[in-house]
């Protein structure tokens, strides 16, 4: 594992809407103490969810009240569930918490950067964008929504960032031009970018296909986008009768483990593979939602990362488990 969970209990201190479906939330540990973390660090939280125990993970964004964390969360329809149970939440209310871990490892010593983010995305990058304010890096903010008004923490951030902020508003005819943007930058210039799988799919394309280092571009998924709608599906074990149903509020990891097939895993978050299992069979149509797998893996379909990864109609697969003799 790169990092280990340690849990605390914190109480919601306060709950404010900052777009019509994005929520804040600010939670004060119990015991006081708010872990340091670098810039674009994520907690992840213990709630119910159908009155079934889950774990969701948000970042951490930007605060000034260094006694408590700040995270927002979009209500999403289409979701797990998580946002619904976060919504549920009111002021006084105890939540379980991790300290805070970042997967981003960005390196800081560079010049050049530019922050891209899409959606609920901007979470982890309006600390990033303030973290380069502080170190006197003009670094560009592209920061795409369905139109103005879903647009979280903008006059924050156009308070940090003046003219370095650009709105692209799609219900305006406003589109992120990623090829353009990465084409205008200078050569040793990281690209930080956070927001749903359609965009990190063509941010990568773009990236690769100008030939820059793919170490240079860093990003942090949803660990719950996909291109396909979040529904009930099913899972089949190789060389046996078992067949597994993964309901809508469960990840197919989860459903694995709870039914004692022993998948290890390490973020959770479909980026480093570990959980990912051989896929024999697949009868209707898998929903590729992590970003571990190159484009060409995930049309051989012959892996999946179950964490995040789902599937519509039925999946054959070999998690290697083997039960102990007796």
């Amino acid at each position: 594992m790169r990092f280990a969970e340690q849990w605390s209990w914190c109480t919601v201190d306060s709950i404010r809407d900052v777009t019509p479906t994005i929520r804040e939330f600010r939670l004060r540990p119990e015991n006081g103490r708010v872990a340091p973390c670098p810039p674009g660090s994520h907690i992840t939280v213990a709630l119910l969810i159908d009155g079934q125990p889950a774990r969701r993970c948000y970042s951490l964004v930007e605060s000034v009240d260094a006694a408590t964390y700040r995270i927002a969360v979009r209500l999403a329809p289409d979701s797990r569930g998580g946002s619904r149970g976060m919504w549920g939440l009111q002021v006084g209310a105890r939540i379980e918490a991790t300290n805070p871990t970042s997967l981003l490892d960005i390196d800081w010593s560079r010049k050049n950067y530019c922050l891209i983010a899409g959606g609920i995305g901007i979470t982890p990058i309006v600390s990033i964008a303030a973290a380069l304010r502080r170190r006197n890096v003009d670094a560009p903010l592209h920061y795409a929504v369905k139109s103005r008004g879903d647009a979280a923490f903008l006059d924050e951030l156009s308070d940090l960032l003046g003219d370095r902020l650009r709105l692209y508003a799609s219900d305006a005819g406003d589109r992120l031009d990623l090829d353009a943007t990465f084409r205008a930058l200078p050569d040793d210039a990281i690209a930080v970018i956070c927001g749903p799988m359609r965009m990190l799919e063509a941010a990568r394309r773009a990236w690769n296909d100008l030939g820059r280092a793919p170490a240079d571009l860093r990003y942090e998924t949803f660990g719950s986008s996909g291109l396909k709608p979040t529904a009930e599906f099913r899972v089949r074990l190789k060389d046996g009768d078992t067949e597994l149903v993964v309901p809508p509020n469960s990840s197919m990891l989860d459903a694995l483990n709870g039914a004692g097939f022993e998948v290890i895993s390490d973020c959770r978050r479909g980026e480093c593979g570990v959980c990912a299992v051989d896929v024999l069979a697949v009868d209707g149509e898998i929903d590729h939602r992590d970003v571990f797998f190159s484009d060409q893996q995930k049309r051989e379909n012959r892996k999946i990362c179950p964490c995040v990864s789902r599937a519509i109609g039925v999946v054959t697969i070999d998690t290697l488990y083997r039960p102990e003799a007796a």
